[in-house]
């Protein structure tokens, strides 16, 4: 990493800390601004504050996110929000002269039955899978906003789609969290109050690829130094996992000793959802942690700062 005046925007969440996390112990100077302080859905606050601080790159880590439940129930919140946060930033950074900017999108903006592995170029091939297509078209618009200032104006704005993540600071909320908290937190409030099963929502079949955030953090930062390219690009796990064999882990792990039984009625979403990270990997990044060494990780961190309420309740 060339020394740089970084603002990560989005340093509280889940991917935004963990890159803050990193970028701090290679000694960089991180720019931080708390939700209270800067709404990024508010265009002139944000070109004011990005004229003020002027950073000179931008790692874009800020969103609305959920799993199938949230997505389902609130689409207007994840389009308009989304839509909102990646217009003000990428157009303020343009009008604050910052040339570089890495985006953080997702491996959903994928049509539901993309070639697998997935390549970039799938891009806009085919239907999204319709459980989170309204987030879906906000993160694939941040792609073409990049591309557009890129296209238009010569601007350094790069994509990177991201698979699935999971890691310390994950959000454990059951009605709004992805797979793997929600598993995590079943499983351990299942052993604590002795309960005979956990209900996996869908059939267990569909495959899944997971990336512990920490990895991600490096890719991420990666890219920002070595792609340069206007077309994005995927940085995966490179390795897939049915949500059966997923959740068989996650109860060894939290050692869960009841049963656990899936429920057909419920959504399975895409049935596979593996993305093609050779363009990444040929640049010189690779994942370090493996599934259960990133869950043993995960669930420790859920244990010391998220199932204090769920402990004492019991």
């Amino acid at each position: 990493m060339i020394d740089n005046r970084i603002w990560i925007a989005g340093h509280n969440g889940m991917v935004g800390s963990a890159i803050r996390r990193l970028l701090q112990e290679q000694g960089q100077e991180v720019l931080t601004v708390d939700r209270a302080e800067l709404d990024l859905r508010d265009q002139g606050a944000v070109t004011s504050w990005l004229k003020a601080n002027r950073p000179t790159s931008i790692i874009f880590a800020a969103a609305k996110v959920g799993g199938i439940y949230a997505n389902d129930q609130y689409p207007a919140d994840f389009i308009y929000d989304n839509l909102a946060i990646e217009s003000n930033i990428i157009h303020a950074a343009h009008l604050a002269d910052v040339d570089r900017l890495v985006f953080l999108g997702s491996s959903c903006i994928y049509p539901k039955f993309a070639p697998q592995p997935i390549p970039e170029s799938a891009l806009l091939t085919g239907p999204l899978e319709p459980t989170n297509e309204w987030y879906a078209i906000a993160k694939i618009a941040g792609i073409k906003l990049c591309q557009a200032y890129r296209k238009q104006y010569g601007r350094r704005y790069i994509s990177v789609m991201p698979c699935n993540l999971y890691g310390p600071r994950d959000n454990y909320n059951l009605q709004t969290s992805h797979v793997i908290p929600a598993l995590i937190r079943k499983f351990h409030e299942a052993k604590l109050t002795g309960a005979a099963e956990v209900v996996v929502w869908g059939s267990g079949s569909p495959l899944r690829e997971f990336l512990h955030v920490d990895d991600l953090a490096k890719g991420i930062v990666y890219c920002h130094d070595h792609y340069d390219e206007y077309e994005h690009i995927n940085c995966g796990a490179g390795s897939e996992v049915s949500i059966r064999e997923l959740a068989e882990l996650i109860k060894d792990v939290v050692n869960y000793g009841g049963e656990l039984t899936f429920d057909v009625s419920k959504p399975d979403g895409t049935p596979r959802k593996l993305m093609d990270s050779s363009k990444v990997t040929a640049l010189g990044w690779r994942p370090e942690i493996d599934l259960r060494t990133g869950l043993v990780d995960s669930y420790r961190w859920y244990i010391e700062h998220a199932a204090g309420n769920v402990a004492r309740s019991v």
